[in-house]
């Protein structure tokens, strides 16, 4: 749903903000995987099935992308994702800290179709994130909208690898027009006791065209990648320990704010 301004706000999201996705809600953990789960199905007319899912979640750090949204303090998040057939929209919330109260909260949208042909799975979708309320800094705006692009196949039992692409015409802060770039992958492991176990791990590629973007990163691109495991406690109950780090080291010396050094990351949720 992942970050932003000033200087510092292009230090967060996009790596810039100074948000996949991601996601982000890119809005899950596609980048720490997650999936909605517990799932209320009604019938729909045409023989569609509507369903809904909601989930609620605390994390020691809001990471997006390789660098800190929350200025490494917890943040408190929530979900609500809708399907219909193919299509899907959701909603993604959680409160961030990009210094000098600039915004105190992300409310991310996104909506698409998913596809599936032979053994690929399609994801085409359009992304916004919004920041209610932001002090957006010398007038650089810091909601943005990303459209992405994504296929993965379940090439052995219990795998599943994934490829995705995000661009933007304008990055938040105003930095000008951004391509992202992420693969990824997840492993059903043996469960422990009952408790489900899954691996994953994802690679991200960021690049920005504007001289805006640089300025903002002392970059004009960057790379980021995390990997963990997630634990299953009950169909509705996850806990989620994730390493993240980047190859960014000009927001290391900002302090917590926009930080991008590599750090551990704790989610637990709840789904329903």
């Amino acid at each position: 749903m992942t970050d932003n301004e000033g200087t510092t706000t292009m230090i967060t999201r996009t790596g810039t903000v100074a948000k996949s996705i991601a996601g982000a809600m890119a809005l899950a953990f596609l980048a720490g995987p997650a999936a909605a789960g517990g799932l209320k199905d009604d019938p729909a007319p045409g023989g569609r099935m509507l369903a809904w899912s909601a989930s609620f979640a605390l994390t020691n750090d809001y990471v997006f992308r390789g660098i800190t949204q929350s200025a490494e303090r917890p943040a408190v998040q929530a979900t609500l994702d809708v399907t219909y057939g193919m299509l899907y929209a959701g909603a993604f919330v959680s409160n961030v800290d990009f210094g000098g109260n600039l915004a105190v909260a992300e409310l991310t949208f996104i909506a698409g179709v998913k596809p599936v042909v032979g053994p690929v799975s399609f994801d085409f979708g359009v992304i916004y994130y919004t920041y209610p309320g932001a002090n957006d800094a010398s007038n650089a705006e810091l909601d943005f909208v990303e459209l992405k692009a994504a296929a993965s196949v379940a090439p052995w039992k219990g795998g599943t690898v994934g490829v995705a692409a995000f661009w933007t015409p304008e990055h938040t802060g105003e930095t000008g027009d951004v391509w992202t770039l992420e693969g990824t992958i997840a492993q059903e492991l043996p469960s422990i006791h009952g408790i489900g176990v899954s691996f994953s791990a994802l690679v991200g590629y960021q690049h920005g065209n504007d001289i805006s973007y640089f300025n903002a990163l002392g970059t004009d691109d960057y790379m980021y990648w995390n990997a963990g495991l997630t634990f299953a406690f009950h169909e509705r109950l996850s806990v989620d320990l994730r390493y993240w780090d980047s190859d960014l080291d000009v927001c290391q010396s900002i302090g917590k704010v926009g930080a991008c050094d590599a750090r551990f990351v704790a989610t637990a949720k709840a789904t329903f």
